[in-house]
């Protein structure tokens, strides 16, 4: 895996799918998606014009064409994140748990009391209340890497921080005017106005990517096409990031572990004989609607609501539908995906969910340019529109043993296994992205903690 720091040359615009136009700006100025580093690596590739890489089949199922071969399917991302330069060490930030305040207290808890209240759809069987009174101020939603160790261990970190937005980033407005693209004329009347993002002195977007290309089609000769879209020979290279072709410079380094905050395996609170585990997610997710029906790999396929419930996650009784397996059955799961067949899937990960928080969806979109030689896009066009789980939302689950409890955080951590001490972790790339699409974007990573009810006792009036 490589570290790359991005340095904006100027403002950057980060448009989503919102149109722009009198008082709506497009939202330009908001912290990228992981999608959009994902696209702009992605493009990056292509204008590189490597020899010999090596082109992805799709639609191995049946209707395999030779037109649908598309290269650089091995490219995987994880960020951006706010990463400050400043003086001889680097802080990388991370957005902040839904739970906590400034103090790094978990003061949103679930409450056992009046179960069935959550205000979430079933499975959600206990609401999250506050343990504090009301107030108007707001967390600072970016914590380094030290304050996510005081938050999943308890112990003080001296060199923990939190951040606001205006601390490391400005929003810059612009007016412009709409011109024809017929005439290459104003339109009369038509004006709009775009916010930009600037990022203060000092910092960068941290972003980890990696792109293990077959060499010659062999899988076990593989070069790292990242390695050579960026060679670090003295200069950073240009690479253009987000809309209006705006430009930041990248600097490369490899490294063995991504400076994520580790999650805990082990050690979990227990209550009335449950092992209380908590999924905190440090990206966005996307977990879509899905139709009962047979899949192209000729399995059955069990109807799934999505949206904010994760699709691993029985929507009846909470149930969570992961397995456990060996390497060696990881492998041979693999190589059926890969010759369009499909596999038998049994749950051994005994914990069900039973709470959550769940900020604001996002909304993930694109535009796709025409390719006469791709039957999907052949006329272009917007892309599909996505509601994402935030950054920061918390599921909250109870496991029937310690075995169940580590295996379940062993599945939803993005380094897999692992021990709860920081300094005794085993370096590890990322393992897990547990979105259901656009884990190679690096959608889905997130890190388990341990939690407890409130202790409070909540009373209805009826």
């Amino acid at each position: 895996m490589n570290t790359i720091l991005l340095e904006p040359t100027d403002v950057l615009f980060f448009r989503d799918g919102r149109p722009m136009g009198g008082a709506s700006s497009g939202h330009g100025a908001a912290w990228p998606l992981p999608n959009v580093i994902n696209h702009a690596l992605h493009a990056a590739l292509h204008r590189a014009g490597f020899a010999g890489v090596h082109e992805h089949r799709r639609g191995r199922s049946g209707d395999y064409q030779e037109t649908r071969d598309r290269k650089f399917g091995s490219l995987v991302t994880a960020g951006p994140f706010p990463v400050c330069t400043k003086g001889q060490d680097r802080t990388w930030f991370f957005p902040r748990p839904a739970d906590a305040d400034d103090s790094g207290e978990a003061v949103l808890r679930p409450c056992n009391t009046t179960p069935g209240a959550s205000s979430l759809a079933a499975p959600c069987l206990h609401p999250v209340v506050s343990g504090k009174p009301p107030s108007k101020d707001t967390p600072k939603p970016w914590w380094s890497e030290g304050a996510w160790r005081e938050y999943l261990t308890g112990t003080p970190d001296p060199a923990s921080q939190r951040l606001g937005d205006a601390e490391f980033a400005d929003a810059e407005s612009t007016y412009g005017i709409e011109i024809s693209p017929e005439s290459g004329s104003v339109v009369e009347g038509q004006f709009y106005s775009a916010h930009y993002l600037r990022l203060r002195e000092g910092w960068q977007l941290g972003v980890f990517a990696q792109a293990d290309d077959k060499t010659g089609g062999d899988a076990g000769h593989k070069r790292d096409l990242i390695t050579e879209l960026l060679p670090n020979s003295g200069i950073r290279t240009p690479v253009i990031i987000g809309g209006q072709q705006r430009v930041c410079t990248a600097l490369r380094e490899a490294t063995g572990t991504p400076p994520l905050p580790h999650g805990l395996t082990e050690g979990f609170a227990k209550h009335d004989g449950k092992w209380l585990v908590k999924w905190i997610l440090l990206s966005p997710a996307v977990f879509p609607g899905i139709a009962a029906g047979i899949s192209k790999r000729g399995t059955e396929r069990k109807a799934h609501p999505g949206g904010w419930l994760p699709t691993w996650v029985c929507p009846q009784s909470g149930k969570v539908l992961l397995e456990s397996v060996s390497p060696e059955e990881r492998k041979r799961r693999r190589n059926l995906n890969a010759a369009g067949k499909g596999y038998a899937s049994t749950p051994n990960i005994d914990a069900r969910l039973v709470a959550a928080i769940i900020g604001k969806p996002l909304p993930v979109t694109g535009w796709a340019l025409p390719n006469e030689a791709d039957p999907d896009r052949a006329q272009g066009g917007a892309k599909s529109t996505h509601l994402a789980v935030p950054a920061g939302s918390i599921y909250y689950f109870e496991a029937e043993s310690p075995e169940a409890a580590k295996a379940l955080a062993t599945a939803l951590n993005w380094h897999g296994s692992g021990v709860s001490q920081p300094s005794t972790f085993n370096p590890q790339p990322i393992r897990n992205r547990r979105s259901t699409l656009f884990g190679e974007k690096g959608f889905g990573l997130g890190v388990c903690g341990t939690w407890d009810f409130h202790p409070a006792t909540l009373k209805t009036d009826h």
